[in-house]
This record gives structure tokens, sequence and C-alpha cells, in this order.
């Protein structure tokens, strides 16, 4: 990234995205940048050396000073002007490194190991680090901005919609917990999956060839190391770490990111003309469009739809970089590098959600305006739910017909109901037993047919807020 002048950088991540939120890039970039790489590679390689002192050479295990000096003085810069020489980066890096340790050690550097068991074991710990350290504290936030809308609004009645078209209320609270439970799962699984990075000191192909020679247990060996960088080995590797776990990882990032831009979706249509039950925030200087003063576009709720149609469609390229020739083959050293870059989009799209959700408005005006307006027509359920409760097994077909008569008289369907003294009377009847309310006041106002909306929204909240404060609670109120 140029960073004397960030307009000439080529990825918007690195100008548009980072101007709009120059501390979470700054703080992706510990993880995620090419100097970031670098150093997790020399992160690995000094774990390695560590291990080799400890039992080639214990007289100088007191050379941690030397060797953090070494991580920190290894820089990218550095390794790529080496790279121009060496034609390869791992051999780089090593050069580089050997500059900065003590003389005597240097032919411990990258002892038993290939480029590989570096590359894909620095990845691991890339991965799990800005997870732990950014996006995942990011989904918790907006877990919890979630969780308090949801229950601000959980009696807040609204007119349930499904093909677009009205069905029958709901609440606002309901139907935010709808995102609460897929995200808050969502979470769940990120964490589960992340625990499963595995990282790798096999060598060329796998099978401890290098590392048989220096030790009698090379597989204990590997795991010294790797435990020194809190990881795991796998079951079985090649040249590369088994693809599997990262790609289980990034396809439960993808699923959030879907989980993210399905809301962004829905506050997006709730904020039509025609609809106007929400807003975003729109701040006193804000333009809506550079023709038409008055407009006041859901942009932000757009961004994250428009992100999430950029970068979802990556998942191919992992499932492609699922296959490699025999013990290896360099097809995936490209598309690898554009890891990185989904998680900074990913990022990028949850950061704006979160803001989207501290500041948006919930219009109850609007949300009364379309509630009366549905009111004319969404109880037909109920009543033809009452109707077929008393025995009448034609119920859907009369209420079906009630409603046809109600739309070309322009009447309501209670009023169209009514005119049949028979069929009105079956509905009381059935009314009064099943809900003790009397149906003309139960049928007048549609917010007395909103189920268990309320208190599933408050459930769903309250399960996830515990889980929040303890992750270990349990994995969502469906199991």
């Amino acid at each position: 990234m140029n960073q004397t002048y960030r307009f000439s950088n080529i990825s918007p991540l690195d100008h548009r995205y980072w101007i709009a939120n120059p501390e979470l890039f700054d703080r992706l970039a510990t993880y995620l940048s090419e100097e970031a790489a670098v150093r997790s590679c020399v992160r690995v390689e000094v774990a390695l050396l560590r291990e080799h002192l400890f039992r080639l050479l214990p007289e100088r295990r007191e050379t941690d000073d030397t060797l953090t000096a070494a991580e920190d003085n290894v820089t990218a810069a550095l390794v790529y002007e080496e790279e121009q020489k060496t034609r390869h980066n791992i051999r780089a890096v090593v050069n580089v490194m050997q500059r900065f340790v003590p003389e005597d050690i240097r032919h411990l550097v990258h002892l038993g190991a290939t480029s590989v068991d570096i590359l894909d074991t620095a990845a691991a710990l890339r991965y799990r680090d800005v997870s732990s350290e950014v996006l995942l504290p990011l989904l918790r936030d907006l877990q919890e901005q979630l969780i308090t809308l949801a229950e601000n609004e959980a009696d807040t009645v609204q007119i349930g919609r499904t093909h677009g078209q009205y069905a029958v209320p709901i609440t606002v609270g309901f139907a935010l917990a709808e995102y609460v439970s897929r995200l808050g799962s969502s979470i769940i699984e990120i964490e589960r999956r992340l625990t499963m990075l595995r990282g790798k000191l096999s060598g060329a192909v796998g099978s401890y060839n290098a590392t048989s020679v220096l030790y009698p247990d090379p597989v204990e060996f590997e795991a010294a190391v790797l435990a020194r960088l809190n990881l795991k080995a796998g079951e079985h590797a090649t040249q590369i770490v088994s693809p599997e776990p990262l790609l289980r990882l990034l396809l439960e990032y993808n699923t959030a990111f879907g989980i993210i831009a399905n809301l962004a979706d829905d506050l997006r249509h709730l904020q039509r003309s025609e609809i106007g039950e929400f807003r975003e925030f729109f701040a006193p200087g804000q333009v809506g469009s550079s023709t038409m003063p008055h407009k006041r576009n859901p942009w932000n709720a757009e961004h994250v739809k428009s992100l999430w149609k950029a970068f979802a469609p990556r998942a191919v390229t992992w499932f492609m970089d699922q296959i490699s020739e025999h013990q290896r083959d360099l097809s995936n050293s490209a598309s690898g590098r554009f890891v990185a870059e989904y998680l900074g989009g990913f990022a990028a799209a949850t950061a704006r959600m979160v803001s989207i959700l501290k500041k948006i408005e919930v219009d109850r005006e609007g949300l009364e305006k379309n509630l009366s307006a549905g009111a004319r027509m969404v109880l037909a359920e109920p009543m033809y739910v009452i109707l077929a409760a008393t025995g009448v097994a034609d119920a859907h077909e009369r209420i079906r017909s009630a409603t046809l008569l109600a739309e070309a008289e322009e009447i309501s369907l209670i009023e169209a109901a009514q005119s049949d003294v028979a069929l009105w009377d079956a509905v009381r009847a059935g009314c009064r037993k099943l809900t003790g309310i009397d149906a003309d006041e139960f049928f007048s106002d549609p917010r007395r047919y909103t189920g268990q909306a309320a208190q599933r929204a408050r459930e769903v909240c309250r399960h996830h807020r515990e889980l929040l404060t303890d992750p270990g609670t349990g994995t969502g109120l469906d199991g």
C-alpha cells in the first residue's frame, strides 16, 4: 500500500474503505497486511529455531533476546528486496533472518522445514489472531446492537410480510430476533471452527523425511514447535496443511456475511417511500442525491449488501483451492493471497452494519400507517382458524369468499363477515370460546393477533445475551 499517497493504491480497501474506517483497517493491517504476513512467517521460523536450540544447543537457550530482536528487525521491505535475488519468498525470509541471529546458530534457521511448513502455519496464526482480536469482537458488537434494538422493540407491533405482501401482525423485535438467532449461531460456529485451524512441520511431502534425520520422534518435535505458537498439527498433511479447516472457517464467515447482508436488505426495503418503517441516520450536511435535494437514500444498508455481492462469490475460489496435485502444486499461490482481502471486506461490511444499528430510527408513524392499511384484511387467518375450530369444514373457503367480497365492495373483512349472519354468529361463538374476547373487539385491532412474537423476541435475545457473556452456555434455542 502506498503510504505517501493513498489514492495511488489499486484496491478500494486501501483507500475508500480505509478512509471510511481507518481505526478498523489499521487493526486489520496488524494481521492481514503483507508486513504482517512476513512477520508471521518469522514467528514460525523463530519457534522452530527455539525448539532446535532447546534440543541441540541447550547452552544457547539464553538467546531469547536475540531471537526477539530478529523478529523485530525482519521486515517485508527487506524480504522483498532479498526476493529479487532468490526468486523465492521463504528463502528470502530465511536469508534476511540469518542476518539478525548470532552466527553460530544461523545454520539452524529453517532446518528441517519446507516453505509451506512456514507459510501454512503462519496463515493459521494470522487468521486465528485476526479473528480473535478483530473480527469476532466486531461480530459480538453487532450482535449486542441487534439484541438491544430487538429488546427495545419487542412489543412494537409491525405488519408481517411474506412474498412482499401483508401477512399477519408480528413485532419489530420479533423480526430482528431472527437475525439475533441466525448471527448468534454463526458466531458460535466461527469460534468452534477457529479452534480447528492447524499448522504443520512435516516437511516437503508431509512424511517427516527431513526431521526424521534430526530427531527420533519427528511427530513429537512438530507438536513441540507448534505448541510454542498455540497451534496443533492436523492428522495428515502433504506439503500443505489439509485445506478443509480453513475452508470451513471461511465458509462460516461467508454464512455470517450472508446473514448480515440479508439484514441490510430487509432494512433497506423497510426504508422504501411506500413502507417507511425505518430510517437510517442522516447527518445535517449529508446529501442523498446530486440532483434531487429531497432524497434520503438508505445507502449504508445498500453499501453492506454491495460488499457482500463483491466478496461472497469468492467462496468458489476457496472450493477450487481444495484441489492440489499430488503432494502439492502452486495453483493456490495467487488465489490464497486474496483471503486477507475477503476478511477486510467482511470487516468493513460488519462495521458498517454496527454503525447503522447504533443510529437507526424506528418510524412509529410508518408502522402504524401500514398496520392500519393491512387491518382490513390481515385478520383473515384468525377468523378462519376460529371458524374451523368450531367444526366448520369449509371454513377456509368461506373466509376466502369474505375477503373477495371485502375487496369487491371496498369494505373491511369484518364488515364482509358480518354481512353473513350465520357466519358471523359462528365466528363470535368461537372467538369467545377460544380467546375470551368478543369478536367485534378482537377483530377491530390487529395488535391482538401477534401470537408469541414479543415473548419469543425476548427469549431469543435473553439467550443470546447470555451467550455473549458466557459462550459456553449453549448453541442456540434450537439446539
